[in-house]
């Protein structure tokens, strides 16, 4: 297990809790290591008083452990997280949950989204959405001059937690949704419901109007770019970009990029938003609508200073982090 602790110069550390088999012990501290400091990142382009943190529990197999062996695991990782005292509070991530948050809780008082039976805010993924939604609207408000989504199409990778709940809120704004998915029993359900499906390996080169990754990292890089057919990429995953100079690739393209680490920061706002800060429902609705904004914001600075949105979104964050700005 490794606990990565990128900054507390905001605030305390927090971050979610990947659950994952790695092929070696250094790609799960690397992992962890790249994340946290995504969550430095995400806290301070909303700013929230937080710093960033990734936990990562390396399974030595592929399969996930059920049932009361990963009641053990959970606990035990519960009391890893206890002995830092407050330095780094989890929450949910890859193959974590809010009831997984209850067990960790049973050990740790340092812990968000537990579930709202135990008197937490519950699953995060659905403001996580929310909050992917209104940054595609602000995206589009700058590519397109309108942030009306009816009649745009979107592509949308991944439909877990965060991109199936967007591929209903899309479809709800009146836009055209192309979905796919590693999960064939999702892919199924989706075309029941009449969603256009396509394949895992043709979904980041389709027409659209919006490319909307919302399952791993990695995906947006030197050798994918060249094939992608959108204008604006806005989704919830973590890490889309391979490396930060992939920024430079896409806007050289022509290609739109909302900062990942701030379009899908619904889910840090939701947690600390509703736990911590206590903020009411329709406050938090205004924290979600207001990342639209701040992703209109990035894209127009980098429009003017002529470098790409994620050093924009890097150079603002970074600022309030060093309380330059």
């Amino acid at each position: 297990m490794f606990i990565c602790v990128h900054s507390t110069r905001l605030g305390t550390a927090a971050g979610g809790t990947r659950m994952k088999h790695y092929p070696d012990l250094k790609d799960a501290l690397a992992d962890g290591m790249r994340l946290a400091e995504a969550m430095s990142l995400k806290f301070a382009s909303v700013d929230f008083p937080h710093g960033g943190g990734k936990a990562v529990i390396a399974l030595p197999a592929p399969d996930i452990p059920e049932g009361e062996a990963r009641r053990r695991l959970l606990r035990e990782y519960g009391s890893f997280v206890n002995s830092l005292g407050g330095l780094y509070s989890a929450a949910p991530d890859m193959n974590t949950s809010a009831t997984d948050m209850d067990v960790i809780g049973e050990v740790t008082p340092y812990v968000f989204c537990r579930t709202e039976a135990a008197g937490g805010s519950g699953d995060t993924a659905p403001d996580t959405a929310v909050g992917v939604l209104h940054g595609i609207k602000g995206a589009c408000r700058f590519a397109f001059a309108s942030e009306n989504l009816a009649g745009r199409t979107v592509a949308v990778q991944g439909a877990g937690g965060v991109g199936g709940r967007l591929i209903e809120l899309l479809a709800e704004a009146g836009a055209t949704v192309i979905a796919s998915d590693l999960d064939a029993r999702r892919l199924k359900a989706l075309e029941d419901r009449g969603i256009k499906v396509v394949s895992p390996d043709s979904v980041l080169s389709a027409e659209c109007d919006v490319l909307a990754p919302c399952a791993v990292g990695g995906i947006i890089n030197s050798r994918s770019i060249p094939t992608l057919h959108c204008r604006v990429i806005a989704g919830g995953a973590n890490n889309q970009l391979e490396t930060s100079s992939d920024a430079d690739l896409l806007r050289m393209r022509g290609i739109v990029y909302a900062p990942d680490f701030v379009i899908n920061a619904g889910g840090v706002l939701h947690g600390g938003g509703l736990e911590e800060q206590h903020w009411s429902r329709a406050v938090l609705d205004e924290k979600l609508a207001g990342i639209g904004d701040a992703v209109y914001e990035i894209l127009n600075r980098a429009d003017r200073d002529g470098i790409s949105t994620d050093a924009a979104a890097r150079e603002i964050a970074l600022g309030r982090i060093s309380g330059r700005s």
